[in-house]
């Protein structure tokens, strides 16, 4: 299958890319820089230049495509106090890769978010989002995606949590928590840390997708989730024996002072399920867990703080960028 893939070059387009290629199928991705580029190229894809503004690129890579995976999203502008409009842009995207795709019956596979599920209790692939949530319009964007199996398109949503972890992870929560451990002398969590926190290995997202892609049926939509929700208690402890500190209780009223932006995504308790996903599909994750994987050396190895290139955020677009991933995952 020639597939067309935006965000190529980011943490889970770059594993879903090579994934594809091993499976035998031909791989264009978008580019919107030379780096993000030379990153397809390295992989063994075609390149097509363009953004996710380029709409004309964005239709022609689809309409000579065979199934289109839907992964960029605009974290620069996000990030700089521009959500509601990489929102929008993302819009724009889906609706134009529809429209290319119109009448065809060609997969369209659409990332998006778990975050924004009601807290407090597991999340399900059928839920919709609290709509009070700052990510409620992500959401949205996934109805744009699903609604067009009226049109046509075998539009399917695959929602990623908040950590994708692995060797190199980008993400600013796990190594700000290992940062803080660091200075401090301590890894901590809040209260009674039984607030829990979903994630999945890279590599078992990228399977998640190629299978979306060749097998889903319209209009589906799936979690790409390992562990449904590992305590932050569990997530300190790790960490903490991976430095070689101890893990300590910090009252809520304390927390603030301690972890700083960090505070209020780390006292979430946003648990996910992928129950119905891996009855639907098959899938079944095979890559480590997190807790393994953060037990592993690559975590630790890096002694430049991990939190600088956040420090300009503050507390709730840190939060959204925590819980919607990190900018380095959809270029």
């Amino acid at each position: 299958m020639r597939v067309f893939v935006t965000g190529a070059s980011g943490w889970v387009g770059s594993a879903v890319v090579s994934g594809l290629l091993s499976a035998g199928h031909s791989v264009v991705g978008l580019a919107r820089s030379e780096r993000s580029a030379s990153v397809v190229a390295s992989l063994g894809a075609q390149v097509r230049r363009g953004s996710l503004d380029d709409l004309d690129s964005l239709r022609s890579g689809a309409a000579s495509a065979e199934g289109v995976l839907h992964l960029a999203f605009d974290h620069d502008v996000a990030f700089s106090g521009g959500f509601d409009s990489a929102s929008r842009a993302e819009r724009r995207a889906i609706e134009t890769l529809g429209a290319a795709l119109e009448g065809s019956g060609r997969p369209l596979v659409v990332a998006s978010v778990t975050g924004g599920l009601p807290s407090g209790r597991v999340g399900y692939e059928q839920d919709a989002p609290d709509p009070a949530h700052p990510l409620a319009v992500r959401f949205r964007n996934e109805q744009v995606a699903t609604s067009l199996r009226e049109r046509g398109v075998g539009a399917c949503v695959v929602r990623l949590p908040p950590t994708v972890h692995g060797p190199g992870d980008p993400s600013p929560f796990l190594r700000t928590l290992i940062d803080h451990a660091r200075s401090s002398g301590f890894s901590g969590y809040i209260g009674d840390g039984r607030n829990r926190w979903p994630a999945v290995h890279r590599l078992d997202a990228a399977a998640l997708f190629q299978l979306a892609l060749e097998r889903a049926p319209a209009g589906a939509i799936l979690h790409a989730i390992d562990d449904e929700g590992v305590t932050t208690r569990e997530i300190a402890e790790t960490i903490g024996r991976g430095l070689k500190v101890p893990a300590v209780s910090i009252a809520e009223d304390d927390a603030h002072d301690h972890f700083g932006v960090v505070t209020h995504v780390y006292a979430s308790d946003i648990p996910a399920s992928s129950a119905a996903t891996r009855e639907l599909l098959g899938w079944q994750p095979r890559e480590a867990g997190l807790l393994a994987d953060l037990a592993q050396d690559h975590y630790y190895a890096d002694a430049t703080p991990p939190t600088q290139k956040h420090e300009h955020l503050n507390e709730l677009e840190f939060n959204v960028c925590v819980i919607d991933g990190d900018p380095a995952d959809h270029e």
